[in-house]
């Protein structure tokens, strides 16, 4: 038998004082982006990504500061989604993504579909992490549901999250803005983790908004 080639590949865009790691999984269908929040790192969705890698690009990132990516003096919006766009620009997708934000994320997410083709935008876990969200994660997934302690770098990200600049829309569609409480798919719910709690469900419900 012949070796299968690595379903995940890890792959840096930038320079080192701006770089942003990433894995991706498939090279076909819509090419799905997935964003990690505060002091959590783009290993909490590679199950979810393992699942869609077979249908779908899936495409999960580092923030600046988090996992691999290098750390930055300022975290401004802006910069962070025009970085962000750059990277997506040279992955050769061919189709608009699907941004899937947890957390703090979601405000980088909805303000890249402000100016860039994006297919839809999905919030995951708006809320602050409780014991009862973990104690609802399997426990093959919950190492990716515990965020690092790090006040500083969250302190960072919500002066410029909390503040973002005007958005204004470009001439682009405007994307579906879609939460993960207002899904069909009730036993998703609007609980922290709904892609760990069950991310075979979830991603079907991602391949749905295709």
């Amino acid at each position: 038998m012949y070796p299968q080639p690595r379903r995940r590949t890890t792959h840096a865009y930038g320079t080192p004082k701006n770089l942003l790691v990433y894995d991706r999984w498939g090279a076909y269908g819509r090419p799905i982006v997935l964003l990690h929040g505060l002091l959590s790192d783009r290993t909490m969705w590679w199950p979810v990504a393992a699942d869609l890698g077979d249908s779908c690009t899936a495409i999960a990132v580092d923030l600046p500061g988090h996992g691999d990516s290098a750390p930055r003096e300022h975290y401004h919006l802006d910069q962070l989604t025009h970085d962000l766009a750059m990277m997506i620009s040279r992955l050769d997708l061919r189709r608009a993504p699907i941004l899937v934000a947890h957390a703090e994320a979601t405000m980088i997410a909805e303000t890249f579909a402000d100016h860039y083709a994006t297919h839809a935008v999905l919030g995951v876990g708006t809320t602050a992490v409780t014991g009862d969200d973990l104690a609802a994660v399997p426990e093959p997934y919950r190492q990716f549901a515990v965020p690092r302690e790090d006040r500083g770098l969250r302190a960072a990200y919500l002066e410029s999250l909390t503040w973002p600049p005007a958005r204004t829309r470009t001439s682009t569609p405007a994307p579906a803005r879609v939460h993960a409480g207002e899904t069909p798919q009730p036993h998703l719910g609007a609980d922290r983790f709904p892609h760990l709690r069950d991310p075979c469900a979830f991603a079907e419900m991602l391949r749905s908004l295709r």
